[in-house]
């Protein structure tokens, strides 16, 4: 499992980098999300929740119904939507609190 920074829509904010407890995720001198070593990624989607871009994807293993899905987030206001693509089309979002999104 590991994530992919979409660099078209990075909007260079750095809150993934700064949330990284790894730190595998710098910004580039195009001042763009990075991820240096994707290997070494923990899955622990810290950077996820806080890119509000929606430009970070958190590719699922088989283990949980991956081959393929991945999820994503959109900020909405107070929430915080997660959203979760599976090979196929299928599609589930979850709403979550974001004052309470680092619970999950």
């Amino acid at each position: 499992m590991s994530i992919k920074i979409d660099r078209q829509k990075c909007s260079g904010c750095g809150r993934c980098s700064q949330v990284c407890p790894g730190n595998l995720i710098e910004m580039d001198e195009d001042k763009k999300a990075l991820l240096r070593y994707p290997a070494e990624c923990w899955g622990c989607t810290a950077c996820l929740k806080e890119c509000g871009a929606g430009a970070i994807k958190f590719y699922l293993g088989a283990d949980i119904g991956g081959a393929g899905g991945y999820m994503t987030t959109e900020n909405n206001g107070a929430h915080l939507d997660w959203l979760i693509v599976i090979p196929g089309g299928m599609r589930h979002r979850i709403k979550i609190n974001k004052n309470e999104s680092n619970k999950y």
